[in-house]
């Protein structure tokens, strides 16, 4: 920890969370007071072309590594230490037992040995990592290990990125447990911290919304669907004439035409709240549950005017936009009504910021 750090009563120096998804890479800067609270040092968002990145691949290595250059320097940080991660498809994950009191190379070995079975290429392709979870719940003097293996040249991709922008590269984690650290703080500000609370969160892409249905720490149900803000975008584009960028671009201005909100916005917003409560019955139906007890939307469609009012109406259960820096501290650079507009699109980013503080 630098001097600096400790003179402003600093317990880490802060760390970048770099969320790059398939229509913008997002920034999130965080530090942490001596009393353990998070300060929002800074975030920054820059938007990518369609086609630069298609199903977590990156097609436009220049052009994306240009953009990540773009966000790192309009965010203003002096930060190099940056988390990463991988997208759910990218990375196979799966839980085993070991017999507890290993070596760390022992561990390896067995880690090894256990993944050569379920892994689909070569392990020379492969990275591979692992980490003790805890004591197996279900047999005594084991450790449950989380096992988790990418392609090795989709890992090397994300940290050229990286590399590129003059970024170090610290972590590489997996973005749907990123969300789920950023969440696990929103939980917890629930009333009775949330305790046993069934918890929907629906993240809106740009393509992809997923549901996950979370109980305290643990994951109940993870399922993606093929629709998101981009198809927004389209019906502004095709109503109006506009490029798909120019639409994106006016979409998130609000510099659209006066018949917008009733003759596009109105119509896609009762679709999307149909969408998730059609994804809520697919859950029920699937699982002993037949109730939540919040919906919460995050990602940036989740602030289209109206639609966590609809999505209530619709489903019967308390809506609420997600707000991963709620409660936080905010640095002198930070601006309060652009936080307020933007927090939802951060949760990934956010969760990836706070891994620095949980080592």
């Amino acid at each position: 920890m630098g001097f600096l750090d400790a003179l402003l009563g600093r317990k880490h120096a802060p760390m970048i969370g770099l969320d790059i998804s398939s229509s913008s890479v997002k920034l999130v800067e965080l530090s942490q007071t001596a009393t353990g609270d998070y300060v929002l040092e800074r975030f920054a968002i820059e938007p990518f072309e369609k086609g630069w990145i298609a199903d977590g691949q990156i097609e436009k290595f220049d052009e994306v590594a240009a953009a990540v250059k773009r966000v790192v320097s309009k965010s203003g940080t002096k930060t190099k230490q940056v988390v990463m991660a991988m997208p759910q498809s990218a990375v196979i994950t799966k839980k085993i037992m070991l017999p507890s009191g290993l070596r760390e190379e022992e561990m390896e070995l067995q880690v090894e040995t256990e993944a050569n079975q379920y892994i689909p290429f070569s392990l020379d392709e492969v990275s591979l990592d692992f980490c003790v979870i805890g004591p197996s719940p279900t047999s005594a003097g084991d450790v449950e290990v989380l096992i988790a293996a990418s392609r090795r040249d989709r890992v090397q991709d994300r940290q050229a990125l990286a590399e590129a922008a003059g970024l170090k590269p610290a972590v590489l984690d997996i973005e749907s447990h990123a969300s789920r650290l950023a969440m696990s703080r929103v939980i917890t500000a629930l009333p009775n911290e949330g305790r046993d609370a069934l918890v929907a969160l629906f993240e809106i892409g740009a393509d992809t919304t997923s549901l996950k249905v979370l109980r305290d720490d643990e994951m109940l149900y993870d399922r993606d669907q093929a629709f998101g803000g981009s198809q927004l975008t389209q019906l502004i584009s095709r109503q109006y004439g506009f490029s798909f960028e120019e639409a994106e671009a006016k979409k998130l201005s609000g510099d659209l035409p006066e018949d917008y909100a009733t003759a596009i916005l109105a119509p896609f917003v009762d679709s999307l709240s149909q969408e998730i409560g059609r994804a809520l019955q697919y859950f029920f139906t699937s699982s002993p549950h037949h109730k939540v007890h919040y919906v919460m939307l995050a990602g940036g469609t989740a602030t289209l005017p109206g639609l966590k009012e609809r999505v209530t109406d619709l489903t019967g259960f308390a809506s609420s936009v997600v707000n991963p820096f709620d409660q936080m501290q905010f640095g002198p650079s930070v601006r309060e009504s652009r936080v307020r507009r933007e927090a939802p699109s951060y949760l990934t980013a956010c969760g990836l910021a706070m891994r620095r503080f949980l080592q």
